[in-house]
C-alpha cells in the first residue's frame, strides 16, 4: 500500500498534467495539479506539500525555478523533476540544487509510483524524527522541574515546594528509595531564585570519609598522594545555587562535624588548604532513614539535624498513591518508546490491574524499570501481563474462603470480585468496566443490584 501524502503536480502540457494527476489520485494521494511554475509558487505559499512533481522545461518559470523556490519556501518537501530533454548537465544541476530524483521521459508508471513512494517515506521519517527529538527534549525538561501526579497528598506537597522555593531555606526531604527525592530537590531549585545557578547532587553513601571530604570541599595540589593539581569541590561548584546531599544519614560523624561548620560559617576549607573560601549555597538533604531515630541512637548529630531540618518534605511511597500508577505508566511508556524509537503501545487492562495491585518496594524507579522492560519486549499491538516481570505476575493468588459451613455462591464471588476491582480502579467505573471486560452500563446495573446507588451516585452517560 502506498504512503499517504499530498503532492503538487506541475506541468504546462495539459494531457501530461491530467495523466499524472489521475495516476497519483488512483494511488490514494491528495493532489493539486497546476499548469505553470508561477501557479506552483502560489500553491507552495498557501499549502504544505510532501512531494512536488514538476516538469523541467516550462514556459515562464521552469522546473529548476520551482525546485529552488520549494527549497526556500518548503524545505521539508521533496522535489522530483521530469523532463523529455534529459541531459547529464541538467541532471547534475538538479541534484546539486537538492532534487530528490530526476526522471527522463518516456517513463514507466511503476517507476513514477516507486520514486514518489520513496520520497514520501523520506519526508515522513524526517518529520517523525524531528517530532521525536522535540518530544524527548520536552520530556527531559519536565523531569527536571516537576513530578507527574494527581494524588492529593503529592499535590499538597508540590504546593509546599512552590511556597518555600523562593525562601532559599535549608530543606530535608524524606522518602523511601525511588520515590523521587532528587526531583523534588530540582523542583525547589528551578522554582526558586537560584534557578539560573548550578544544581549539584552528591550521594553521600557512595564515598568513604576521605574521598567524600575531597569531593565536597576540594583539595589543594599536593594535599595527599595523587593530588597532582588543585581541585574545586562540589560546594564551590554549587556556589550561588543548590547542593543536594543525598543519603545524608550515611555521613560519618567526622563529616557531620565538617558539614555543620559549613552551615554555620558559610565557608569551606579545601583539603590541604589554609585559606577559608566563602560559599553561598542552598542545602537540600535527602534520606530514606528515620533521622529522628538516628539522633536518639547517637548516629546523627542533633545540631546538624536542626540545621538541615528547617523545613521537612515527606514524599509518600507509590503504594500510598496508587491513583498515580496509570498516569505514571502512560508517561513512562511514551518516554521509553521515544528513547528506543519504538511505538508507544497502550497497556491492556489486565496488565494495569497487576500494576495497581503491586506494592512497589522500589517505588517510581521500579515502575519505570518495569515499563522500560515491557516496551523493549513487546512486539504486539498492546502491552499485556506477559510483558511484565514474572514475580509481579505471580503476586495475585486467587483464594476462595468458605462462608461458615458452606462454599460461596457464584453470585457472591462475582459481587466480591466486582467490588475488589472497583476499589483498585480508585472508584473509576469506566476503568473497572474495562478491567472486567464488560461495558459501563452493564457494570452500573450489577452495582445497582449489589448495593442501591445514592441519588447523586454515578450514572452511565
Amino acid at each position: 500500500m502506498a504512503e499517504t501524502g499530498t503532492i503538487l503536480i506541475v506541468d504546462d502540457e495539459p494531457i501530461a498534467l491530467r495523466n499524472l494527476d489521475h495516476v497519483m489520485r488512483k494511488e490514494g494521494y491528495a493532489t493539486v495539479a497546476v499548469g505553470s511554475g508561477a501557479e506552483a509558487v502560489q500553491c507552495l505559499h498557501k499549502q504544505r506539500f510532501d512531494v512536488v512533481l514538476t516538469d523541467l522545461r516550462m514556459e515562464g518559470m521552469d522546473g529548476m525555478g520551482v525546485l529552488q523556490t520549494t527549497r526556500k519556501v518548503a524545505p521539508e518537501s521533496e522535489v522530483i523533476l521530469i523532463t523529455g530533454y534529459a541531459t547529464l548537465e541538467s541532471a547534475v544541476a538538479s541534484m546539486r540544487e537538492g532534487a530528490f530524483f530526476y526522471l527522463a521521459k518516456p517513463f514507466r508508471l511503476d517507476e513514477v509510483r516507486k520514486v514518489v513512494s520513496e520520497a514520501l517515506h523520506k519526508v515522513r521519517l524526517r518529520r517523525e524524527n524531528r517530532e521525536l527529538k522535540e518530544q524527548l527534549q520536552q520530556l527531559r525538561g519536565e523531569t527536571q522541574v516537576r513530578l507527574i501526579t494527581r494524588d492529593p497528598a503529592m499535590l499538597k506537597l508540590l504546593e509546599t515546594v512552590r511556597q518555600i522555593a523562593p525562601t532559599g531555606c535549608n530543606t530535608l526531604i524524606i522518602g523511601e528509595s525511588g520515590v523521587g527525592k532528587e526531583l523534588i530537590a530540582r523542583a525547589l531549585h528551578h522554582q526558586g531564585g537560584r534557578k539560573e545557578m548550578p544544581f549539584v547532587a552528591v550521594n553521600c553513601s557512595v564515598f568513604h570519609e576521605e574521598l567524600l571530604s575531597s569531593e565536597l570541599f576540594g583539595h589543594e595540589k599536593g594535599a595527599f598522594t595523587g593530588a597532582v593539581q588543585t581541585k574545586i569541590g562540589l560546594m564551590e561548584a554549587a556556589h550561588g545555587g543548590t547542593l543536594l546531599l543525598d543519603e545524608v544519614a550515611e555521613m560519618s560523624p567526622a563529616m557531620q562535624v565538617k558539614l555543620l561548620r559549613v552551615l554555620h560559617e558559610r565557608e569551606i576549607m579545601r583539603v590541604g588548604g589554609v585559606r577559608p573560601i566563602p560559599v553561598d549555597v542552598r542545602f537540600v538533604a535527602a534520606t530514606n532513614r528515620n533521622l529522628e531515630e538516628a539522633v536518639t541512637e547517637g548516629r546523627f548529630r542533633q545540631d546538624l539535624y536542626f540545621r538541615l531540618n528547617v523545613i521537612t518534605l515527606t514524599i509518600p511511597p507509590l503504594r500510598q498513591r496508587r491513583g498515580d500508577i496509570a498516569l505514571l505508566t502512560e508517561y513512562f511508556i511514551k518516554r521509553s518508546a521515544m528513547r528506543m524509537e519504538r511505538p508507544a503501545r497502550q497497556l491492556l487492562p489486565e496488565a494495569l490491574a497487576l500494576l495497581r495491585e503491586y506494592d512497589f518496594p522500589g517505588n517510581i524507579r521500579e515502575l519505570e524499570n518495569i515499563i522500560e522492560r515491557a516496551v523493549a519486549l513487546c512486539n504486539e499491538e498492546r502491552i499485556g501481563a506477559q510483558h511484565l516481570p514474572e514475580t509481579l505476575r505471580m503476586q495475585v493468588i486467587r483464594t476462595f474462603r468458605s462462608r461458615g459451613d458452606r462454599a460461596p455462591t457464584l453470585e457472591e464471588l462475582e459481587r466480591d470480585y466486582i467490588i475488589w476491582v472497583l476499589e483498585h480502579a480508585g472508584g473509576n467505573q469506566t476503568l473497572a468496566a474495562e478491567i472486567l471486560g464488560i461495558d459501563r452500563v452493564s457494570l452500573w446495573r450489577k452495582l445497582k443490584r449489589i448495593r442501591p446507588l445514592p441519588e447523586d451516585g454515578e450514572i452511565p452517560v
